[in-house]
């Protein structure tokens, strides 16, 4: 092999970090390094068998593509070697010396220091080639790009450094040589990579092969084979999809999950069918025990992966699964769509739009299936993605009825003990005579469950729904009903329980507020254009005041949220509420006319949009008020 242009480059400075943990922290399950090497072959041949449907010069590289694994003892080597797309000089270095696209800090910002729950985090963070340096001191890579005839050679021995040179490669494809540490001899040991091969990686499409050995060859029937060193399939090489479900173990679906998704834990549950009639195709899907890192990213990769008649087409089919499902992993394989298939083409088929139904639903029956039976492990799906599967009835109206059964809500019934509930869990808790269900929204669990708002539907022992995610929002301005009840607000518009109310109650509390006609009528003209209204309220049993927003203006909440996000927002102006019951304001009803009461008035309405997580417009003027009256 010619070498040439040698060249000496620095890795990135989070790099370094990631290299060292490899090097000197995970032990444990360090076998995992051959599966990110076999995984990443298997995408190097896929790559190839797509890009030759497009590019003819590639087609001629489109033969026999296999993984090939051998090992020297005396050299201490194991090398991994594909015949798949290879990559160019440029490719190398953004691949191998860089991993910023792989989320490299916030790898680090999630490691805690327990050597087997880091590892577990390799894959997750794509950062799977660097776990070579588990087992190596020194690690090469040699590689060239199918269509070229240059050949680039990358060495490091994970020290902050790396070396480049161009070297002579008769194949297009991959080689990657470890370097093994004197402590790794098992790694050259043909029974234990055999064993490591059929573990984790039976499932993949292509052949994973060795040479045979000396037991092998005496059984071999062709005896032209005998001494002739040769090398055979260890994998099955078969396409778990395209096989009958009877024929699968459950194993095997747990580490082809492993596979395509990256993820060191096995999957919550998987979704395995094959669809016959006008559009044929078959899905095995897959739902994540674990949210990954970057879940909330803008550009987040979706996980299905498209085949067209078991041709490898597209990485990330973002066409056929909606976003508020993106953490579903998987495969799609279809009969009928052309192998040239283009993201164009796809945006405007409608045989895409069925398989995309039929996914979307067989995943929503899945959900479903583990809410009614496994209760356990839908706990576990929601504490990872239940935010994520809240944008669902605002993207996906056709399914709206049965996304709400499966969201999960804190709310005032046994806060205490930690529960979330169902919509059918609080229908079927309501009293008689209740036509609504009751929400309040706020930043955090704690400012929800202490909201003034609250106070007599406690004393009604009325549930409230807890609403303290920033999708919360979202979701209620899209989710206005269920099951033929309204979702109402409970900071929004005037206090109405309905039935729950007796109309001796009403008439007694129409009284009151005239009582008050004449303080209400003074707060009015002292707070002037900072309210929109004052009025008397009974929604409140212990506070002085409350602010609530008018029936139809934009939630506080909402423009909070809004406001954060850049967006210029008219402000709405919030409503001021007197608790006629409070102390307080029955003092300031009966000396309405002390000179204070411009103070109170503007006093009261800031201690009420503190008390619902708002922020004041002067605070300034805020403490120069409570001062004067504290004096």
């Amino acid at each position: 092999m010619i070498v040439a242009d040698k060249q000496t480059l620095s890795f990135q400075a989070e790099v370094k970090q990631v290299l060292q943990l490899m090097i000197n922290s995970l032990y444990s399950n360090k076998e995992i390094f051959l599966r990110e090497l076999i995984s990443n072959a298997s995408d190097a041949l896929d790559k190839l068998r797509f890009g030759a449907l497009e590019d003819a010069k590639l087609a001629q590289n489109n033969q026999d593509l296999n993984i090939r694994i051998t090992f020297d003892k005396d050299a201490r080597t194991l090398t991994v070697e594909d015949n798949g797309i290879g990559m160019t000089r440029d490719e190398v270095i953004a691949n191998l010396g860089t991993i910023a696209k792989s989320g490299t800090r916030e790898f680090l910002q999630q490691l805690s220091g327990e050597a087997a729950k880091d590892a577990k985090l390799i894959g997750q963070f794509g950062v799977g080639f660097y776990s070579s340096f588990i087992v190596a001191d020194k690690v090469t890579v040699n590689t060239r790009h199918a269509g070229s005839d240059e050949a680039v050679c990358w060495e490091s021995t994970g020290q902050g450094e790396y070396t480049l040179e161009e070297v002579t490669k008769a194949e297009t494809g991959t080689q990657v040589i470890l370097h093994l540490k004197p402590t790794e001899d098992e790694f050259l040991e043909d029974f234990r990579l055999r064993n490591l091969i059929r573990k984790y990686s039976d499932h993949i499409a292509f052949p994973v092969m060795m040479l045979a050995t000396k037991e092998d060859e005496a059984e071999n029937k062709d005896e032209t084979l005998i001494d002739v060193p040769h090398f055979e399939t260890v994998n099955k090489a078969t396409a778990l999809w395209t096989l009958n479900k009877s024929e699968i173990k459950e194993e095997e679906y747990n580490e082809f999950y492993k596979y395509i998704a990256h993820d060191f834990a096995d999957p919550l549950a998987y979704s395995h069918h094959r669809v016959e009639g006008s559009t044929e195709y078959t899905h095995l899907l897959f739902i994540p025990a674990q949210a990954p890192f970057d879940l909330w990213n803008r550009d987040y990769q979706r996980g299905i992966k498209l085949y067209v008649q078991r041709v490898f087409i597209m990485d990330e089919a973002e066409h056929f699964m909606p976003h508020y499902l993106r953490f579903v992993k998987g495969v799609i394989d279809a009969n009928d769509l052309p192998l040239n298939v283009s993201r164009e083409i796809l945006q405007n088929n409608k045989k895409v739009e069925t398989i995309r139904k039929g996914s979307v639903k067989k995943i929503l029956n899945l959900l479903e299936d583990l809410a009614l039976n496994a209760p356990e492990k839908y706990q576990k799906f929601w504490s990872a993605f239940g935010e994520v599967l809240k944008e669902g009835p605002a993207e996906d109206f056709a399914n709206k009825e049965q996304i709400a059964k499966l969201l999960r809500f804190t709310t005032t019934h046994d806060v205490g003990a930690g529960e979330i509930v169902s919509l059918d869990d609080y229908l079927a808790r309501m009293p008689e005579g209740q036509d609504k269900i009751y929400y309040v929204t706020a930043d955090t669990l704690a400012a929800a469950q202490h909201s003034p708002h609250l106070e007599i539907f406690a004393k009604k022992n009325i549930e409230v729904l807890l609403l303290h995610h920033r999708v919360d929002e979202w979701l209620v301005s899209h989710l206005n009903e269920y099951q033929g009840k309204t979702l109402h607000s409970v900071a929004k518009g005037a206090l109405d329980l309905g039935a729950l109310e007796d109309q001796d109650v009403k008439n007694v509390q129409a009284e009151v507020d005239q009582s008050f006609a004449a303080l209400i009528a003074k707060f009015k003209t002292l707070l002037g254009d900072n309210v929109k209204d004052v009025r008397i309220t009974h929604r409140l049993t212990e506070s002085p005041a409350c602010v609530v927003s008018d029936e139809h203006d934009m939630s506080r909440q909402m423009q909070k949220i809004l406001e954060a996000a850049g967006q210029a927002v008219p402000r709405a102006k919030p409503i001021l509420e007197l608790n006629p019951y409070h102390a307080l304001v029955k003092k300031l009803q009966a000396d309405s006319e002390q000179p204070e009461i411009a103070n109170w008035a503007h006093l009261l309405l800031d201690q009420a949009v503190l008390a619902e997580g708002g922020q004041l417009s002067d605070p300034a003027a805020f403490v120069k008020r409570l001062n004067q009256l504290l004096l």
